[in-house]
């Protein structure tokens, strides 16, 4: 007969054994149901409604972003909850549309504070605390730091104070200084002995700028960027010093896509949240050298066709590691196309009859649907069935609908504008969960629809006009017919329902 002694387990091995289990689960799933999925978000800045071939762009090739269509679900009413940058990204992670807090109209500058308040929930945060690995890889443009940033210092608050373990980007956009990368909390590639200096309000160092010195100019600006030449492109804003942290315009893309795909590489094994924000088609657009000249639509279309590269780089990555069938897959864009944004880079004249936003009226920073009715791509293998979708989305929708996609839920009294999109993505709705939205512009003005009905409040939109303007974008993409004088009721309506939705909550 033997006898069996069972000894006490240490706490310590008990521990142990609940963590694997945690991060078991965290990795495959609840019991009965399939293992988290990576999630890969790509934002474009600047892409419009017809710059991509599965919009119905036929003069330049972007092959990888309509793979992307075929094998998932392509939104033909999806929308930014801007028309411009920096409120869409605040938008995109807090759930929030950004005229609710600080951001109610422009954009920040690249010495501007961190605009999200450190420890508050955001779509990285939410999925880290479901196991994800999170890194933002490309432009940020929610301010670092406080007060003025200062980067010749650890920089802090910042994207890791949101939720994200790793980021590597530009502080601002391409056009403003700091021309420098910035990886977690420092200055990439900076020298102690070469201080950088930035200023908004008045010029720093000896540094020449574009209004002085137009004759050391590569790319001449249209309107404004007149400041501190950086590659022979002057930016907005002043900026001395930090020459060797510099970046190079051309080699933007692919340094971006490199660091995003040495990130899935580090955290194949395990959930991951990859958000990666090319700069690209944003100005100053310089193409690498093989891209240039290849869109036969100038430098804007050359840009286009590299950003689908930067695109194809990392499905490719996801297809060598043999990540493709549990990834999640989503490309949008933070605002509507525009053509000249402050450069003289043949935007317009070198279009060849290319159509950034389609039929629709309107461009980057208003309230026409050419200004915010943007691209979304949605692809994940298995899961979402390859289709068109008219559904109504707004990317502020994307916290709510990401954790939902990794088993959470996005905090209700955080995220007050964003709604669970996820059953429209498995097929699982017959009706989108949306069915007003807002609009915001650059100016800070705001118009509203519901269903198909769409208006502009008087003031509001780039021609300020005194009289509102109502629009059916079910008979009238284009929004060519303004029904207001015709239908006043609706006016009323629509009205009233701008402010409910005002009045609802604020920060």
């Amino acid at each position: 007969m033997s006898l069996r002694v069972r000894l006490p387990v240490p706490v310590s091995v008990l521990l142990g054994l609940a963590s694997l289990a945690c991060r078991h689960s965290a990795a495959e799933g609840r019991a009965g149901s399939p293992p988290q999925p990576h999630i890969v978000l790509i934002l474009a800045d600047d892409i419009g409604y017809g710059d991509l071939g599965s919009y119905g762009a036929t003069r330049v090739r972007t092959p990888h972003l309509d793979r992307l269509a075929t094998e998932g679900l392509r939104f033909t009413d999806a929308h930014s909850p801007s028309s411009m940058c920096s409120p869409t990204r605040y938008a995109l992670l807090t759930g929030n549309y950004a005229w609710r807090g600080p951001l109610k109209r422009g954009v920040l500058s690249g010495v501007a504070p961190l605009c999200i308040p450190p420890g508050r929930p955001t779509l990285a945060s939410v999925l880290r605390q479901a196991g994800y690995r999170t890194a933002c890889v490309g432009k940020w443009h929610l301010g670092l730091g406080e007060g003025e940033t200062d980067y010749n210092r650890e920089i802090r608050p910042g994207p890791l104070d949101l939720g994200f373990d790793y980021f590597y980007g530009v502080p601002a956009t391409g056009d403003r200084v700091p021309c420098v990368y910035v990886e977690n909390r420092k200055v990439v590639g900076r020298d102690a002995k070469d201080p950088i200096q930035v200023s908004y309000r008045e010029p720093v160092g000896a540094e020449p700028t574009g209004k002085d010195r137009p004759d050391l100019l590569t790319m001449k600006p249209s309107a404004g960027h007149n400041q501190t030449i950086v590659e022979g492109i002057s930016r907005i804003g002043f900026m001395a010093g930090g020459q060797a942290a510099r970046w190079k315009d051309a080699d933007m893309a692919d340094t971006l896509a490199q660091r995003a795909v040495r990130f899935i590489a580090r955290n194949r094994r395990r959930p991951f949240f990859l958000h990666f924000a090319s700069h690209d088609i944003h100005v100053p657009r310089v193409p690498h050298a093989r891209f240039r000249n290849t869109s036969g639509c100038g430098i804007r279309g050359d840009v286009i066709q590299q950003l689908d590269a930067s695109v194809g780089t990392l499905l490719g990555a996801l297809d060598r590691w043999k990540l493709t069938d549990n990834t999640l897959v989503l490309f949008s864009s933070d605002n509507g196309g525009v053509l000249d944004d402050g450069y003289q880079d043949g935007a317009v004249a070198d279009l060849n009859g290319h159509l950034c936003n389609g039929s629709l009226r309107g461009f980057k920073g208003g309230l026409y649907e050419g200004g915010h009715r943007v691209p979304l791509l949605a692809r994940w293998p298995g899961r979402i069935r390859p289709g068109v979708t008219d559904h109504l989305a707004c990317l502020v929708d994307l916290p709510a609908t990401l954790a939902a996609a990794a088993g959470r839920e996005f905090p209700a009294d955080a995220g007050l504008d964003s709604l669970n999109l996820l059953p429209t993505l498995l097929g699982q709705a017959t009706r989108s969960p949306r069915d007003t939205l807002v609009m915001h512009a650059g100016n800070g003005s705001l118009g509203v629809r519901r269903g198909h009905w769409k208006l502009i409040p008087p003031g509001q939109g780039p021609t300020a006009r005194r009289e509102p303007q109502l629009f059916h974008l079910g008979e009238d993409l284009a929004e060519k017919d303004d029904r207001a004088g015709r239908d006043p009721a609706r006016v009323q309506e629509l009205t009233v329902l701008l402010a409910q939705i005002r009045a609802r909550g604020g920060e």
